[in-house]
């Protein structure tokens, strides 16, 4: 299984869109370890929405999509 996934920083609120090949929530570990550059810097993170797909294409496709304007949008809207 694939997984598109949203974490939201303890810090100041911003949200991270993310994908993964691994267990959803070793990746967070992942992330509020410090291992990613990006994310390192508004640690704890929590994890606010995740969804799995059956290919990482559709995985990767929904995760881009949730970087655009209109998915930040959406994201909001129904899933956060």
């Amino acid at each position: 299984m694939f997984t598109a996934y949203i974490l939201q920083s303890e810090i100041d609120g911003r949200y991270y869109y993310g994908f993964t090949k691994q267990n959803i929530h070793d990746r967070l570990n992942e992330h509020n370890d410090g291992k990613s550059s990006y994310t390192n810097k508004y640690k704890p993170w929590t994890l606010v929405w995740f969804g799995t797909f059956s290919s990482e294409k559709q995985a990767r496709n929904f995760e881009r999509y949730l970087k655009t304007p209109s998915g930040h949008v959406f994201s909001r809207k129904r899933l956060v």
